[in-house]
Order: structure tokens, then sequence, then C-alpha cells
């Protein structure tokens, strides 16, 4: 991976040629198989590149978009610099939030209208005939899943995917962040991704599952602290209180004595940081 660490994927990979009328071009198709069966193509001019790497890339790029998703949703990182957002023209077509919350409808639905076939095809295989009333109860469920999902369908057929930008309420326009506004939120973007996913990298260990690391991050975010300077010793203790769970806090004094063994010095002062759980 571009960072350094190392992942396993089952790739399949052949050079193809896509054409449009007399034009072509050759590019590198890549194929990627998930463990649910699904496959993730990637296609590009980069012929040169082992296909490995550009899986690498690729997906690690596409990890960074979901997580800016995820900065966006929970520490709202866009809207810290709203002050410095621009109009954008009302006659501009943007995608259609009525649409959008369709489509998520309708994908919600057929997920659970597929659980519920799943259900009933287990249920039909191993039921001796017994339950007729539980099997009957699920189709049922699937009958009016279906119908509201045809009627999803035939409203989405009458919603534009896109419309004038003037046509949406006034506190659902989205407005433009200014050029220099944006690269600094980018920026600050890239920098926070590898701050909390490098924190998450050391608290895995310590934890079971990866949302329960991240969750631990966003609250150590939060979290109060006392900060106590040493002049003679040129020194910062950092005393951060104690979290919610005594396993949340072995994972966490176990990342700070990680942390100061890196050594960290304040960028200003130069003064050491020391990171303490009290």
């Amino acid at each position: 991976m571009p960072g350094g660490g190392t992942t396993h994927m089952q790739l399949a990979f052949k050079e193809t040629v896509l054409s449009a009328g007399d034009a072509s071009i050759p590019v590198l198709e890549i194929r990627r198989l998930t463990a649910t069966g699904h496959q993730t193509v990637i296609i590009t001019t980069a012929r040169r590149l082992n296909p490995w790497v550009v899986a690498g890339r690729m997906f690690s790029r596409w990890c960074q978009e979901n997580f800016f998703g995820y900065m966006m949703q929970h520490y709202d990182i866009d809207g810290l610099v709203q002050y410095g957002g621009e109009d954008l023209p009302g006659t501009l077509e943007v995608v259609n939030p009525a649409r959008r919350a369709l489509e998520k409808a309708l994908k919600d639905s057929l997920g659970r209208i597929r659980r519920l076939h799943a259900e009933l095809g287990a249920a039909t295989l191993h039921n001796d005939g017994g339950d007729i009333q539980s099997r009957a109860e699920r189709l049922q469920d699937i009958q009016r899943l279906e119908a509201d999902r045809a009627a999803l369908l035939a409203q989405r057929r009458h919603t534009p995917k896109k419309v004038p930008l003037a046509s949406l309420p006034e506190g659902e326009r989205p407005r433009q962040l200014a050029p220099l506004g944006k690269m600094l939120t980018d920026t600050v973007k890239m920098i926070a991704y590898r701050a909390e996913t490098a924190l998450v990298g050391l608290l895995r260990p310590h934890l079971a599952k990866e949302e329960e690391a991240r969750a631990l991050v966003r609250e150590l975010f939060v979290s109060s602290a006392d900060l106590e300077p040493d002049e003679q010793e040129n020194t910062l203790t950092v005393r951060i209180h104690r979290m919610a769970s005594r396993a949340h806090d072995q994972a966490i004094g176990a990342l700070l004595a990680e942390l100061n063994q890196l050594d960290f010095h304040h960028p200003e002062t130069d003064a050491r940081l020391i990171y303490q759980l009290v």
C-alpha cells in the first residue's frame, strides 16, 4: 500500500482495448474479488505499473474518499470553513435531493426483501411443514415490501435526477468553498486522515473491532485534559481524563505509552510532550 503497509487481495488482470468509433486506446483491466463475491473493476492506462501496485494505490484512494465522508459526518470538517463559502449560480443543475432519498429507500427495501427471501428459503429447506404460519408471515412481508418498492420505482420515474439550484429550499442549497478555503480544507482532511488512521492502528491490537477503535479515538479527541508545562525540564505534560470503561482506559493507556516512546516535541516551544491518563 502507498503508506508502506501490506494487505491481501484476490486480483485478476488482462490487457484490453477500449474503442469509440475509429479511435481506440489500450488499457489494463484489473478486477478484485471480495469475500462477498462482488467484483470491483479498475481500468487504467498505466500499463507499465504492476497490477498489484495499481490496485493498492486505487483502493487506498477510495479508502481516503470514504474517510472524508466519515470526517464530514462525525467532525463536520467542511462546516469548519463555511464562512469562506461562495454562492453558486441558481441556474446550475445539482443532484436532486428527493431523487437521492428515493434511491436510498429503494436500496434499503431491496436489502430487506433479499433478507426475507433468504430466511424464507432457509425455513422451507429445514422445516418439516409444522411452521406454516411463520413462513406465511414472511411471504406477506415480502409481498408488502415488493408493493412498496414498486410504488417507489414509479415515483422515481417521475423524479428528475438533477434540478436547478434555485428550485431547492434555501437551507438545502450547496455552497462552493472559496478556492483558498478549499485548499486549506483538503490539506486539513489529509492531515486528519493520516493522524486518525495512525491512532486507530495503534489502538487496534487492544480492541476487538476497528469501529470500536474509531469511536474511542473520537471520544479521545473531545475528552477533557489538563496541561502542565515545566520550563526547567522543558516538558509539557498532557493529563487526559479517564474513559467510560476499564477496557477503554487500558487501550488508551497503551496508546499514550506508545506516543511517549515516539518522543514528540511541541512545534513552537520544542517542549517534550508527555501523555498521562489520570
